[in-house]
């Protein structure tokens, strides 16, 4: 693996090489400076970002701009590799085109038309992005795996229009459960593709992705390991019908609740407070509150905050509100609700809210912990959490230690001191 990890890392356990993979190469955290890998969390919680393997990587670090560095890595290890002896997935994860916007000067040059700063660097950074992809299919193809390759390019939500994104014409933002939230841009590029060129109008989730990857890589899945997701490469390569009927975004249930949600509203069967989104064939249904709801057309990026622009779309007629209901199909823009036309409908969507909600695992969202303080960890990210035994046996190895440094100055000692008298016995 090469790039950002951002699956947690409190304790050794969680780390990459303990999860699957056999090297790695990147950052633990979200996001970070671009160039010296650093990312503070807060006043006096501040540390260094970048691992080979599960140690930091302090000596490989030359301050190069992550996209390059990573592509580099990515590179590094298709040449070491022989693909015709041995298969490979590479999982490569660029930090781009997250936040802090940041980017090389020579590709801000051919977007000095934009006139929103933001929008300005975010499309630059894309840029970057491009030619990173263009010059590791390159590799791809001087090293011998093209032909057998299946590339898979996707974005993990949707932009941040504060942060020179733009989901536009669809309707939200990241951390949204809008479909611009949501929907992820993406594509599959391989000359094992039966049908190239062509759009796949099927619902696709990132869960997917696993047990279609193991399957085209020759691999096998036990039928008892119950996984949420479908092989989708009949889908995806022949245009056949996807195996996915639907698809749970999320129920959330700490997150802010709707002031005018309830059982009633849900009839019954849903306390509508509570946030959840949910596909079902061309229907999807929200309850609680979805977040940010406004549509932002990319025409309106300027320096003039978001609340200010008076030809922003702005939502009035849904205060009040906690159940809503769009023909994603017919409506990919969710400008029309439904819930109120189709209640049947409705009725049925929640009832699968149930039946999903039934196996969900209890929340576990603990405080900040002072021990995870990059200070009490070498000015670095990474694990920090130890259970009993393990301090047990930190503590037994510090005694030891302290016995043997102890004991072998006293060994030193009682040599330098026989020496001595061996030097006096002589004379």
């Amino acid at each position: 693996m090469v790039g950002k990890w951002h699956l947690g890392f409190y304790k050794r356990g969680c780390l990459p090489t303990q999860r699957g993979f056999d090297t790695f190469f990147g950052s633990l955290l979200g996001s970070g400076d671009y160039y010296s890998h650093y990312k503070c969390e807060g006043p006096g919680m501040c540390g260094y970002d970048l691992y080979e393997g599960e140690e930091a990587a302090w000596e490989q670090d030359r301050g190069l701009y992550s996209t390059v560095m990573f592509t580099r890595k990515a590179v590094s290890i298709l040449a070491s590799h022989n693909p015709h002896i041995q298969p490979l997935f590479l999982y490569l994860a660029y930090q781009a085109v997250h936040s802090p916007l940041q980017v090389p000067a020579r590709y801000l040059e051919r977007y000095k038309g934009i006139p929103n700063p933001h929008r300005r660097k975010y499309a630059a950074m894309v840029s970057c992005l491009d030619e990173a992809i263009h010059n590791l299919t390159l590799a791809l193809k001087q090293f011998g795996y093209y032909d057998n390759t299946v590339i898979v390019y996707s974005t993990d939500n949707g932009g941040q229009p504060l942060a020179g994104g733009s989901n536009w014409p669809l309707r939200g933002s990241k951390a949204t459960y809008w479909d611009g939230g949501i929907r992820g841009v993406g594509f599959v590029h391989s000359p094992l593709l039966v049908k190239k060129g062509s759009k796949c109008q099927s619902l696709v989730h990132i869960t997917d992705w696993f047990p279609t990857l193991v399957t085209l890589g020759g691999g096998t899945l036990d039928e008892d390991l119950n996984l949420d997701g479908y092989d989708i490469w009949e889908a995806i390569s022949e245009g056949r019908p996807s195996p996915r009927l639907d698809i749970l975004h999320n129920i959330d249930p700490i997150y802010t609740k709707a002031k005018n949600g309830s059982w009633k509203a849900g009839y019954g069967l849903w306390n509508t407070a509570i946030q959840a989104a949910l596909r079902v064939g061309h229907w999807k249904l929200l309850t609680g509150v979805p977040g940010y709801s406004d549509w932002v057309p990319p025409q309106t990026f300027s320096n003039q905050r978001l609340t200010t622009r008076h030809h922003n779309e702005r939502v009035r007629w849904d205060r009040g509100k906690s159940v809503w209901l769009f023909n994603i199909t017919a409506d990919p823009y969710e400008r029309i609700d439904l819930s109120q036309h189709y209640p049947h409908i409705v009725k049925k969507m929640l009832m699968r809210l149930v039946h999903y909600n039934k196996t969900a695992v209890p929340v576990r969202y603990p405080a900040k912990d002072l021990r995870s303080n990059p200070q009490y960890n070498g000015g670095v990210w990474g694990p920090w959490y130890k259970d009993e035994k393990q301090e047990r046996e930190d503590e037994e190895e510090g005694y030891n230690n302290l016995f043997k440094h102890h004991f072998g100055k006293r060994r030193w000692k009682i040599k330098s001191k026989n020496k001595k008298l061996k030097r006096k016995a002589e004379h």
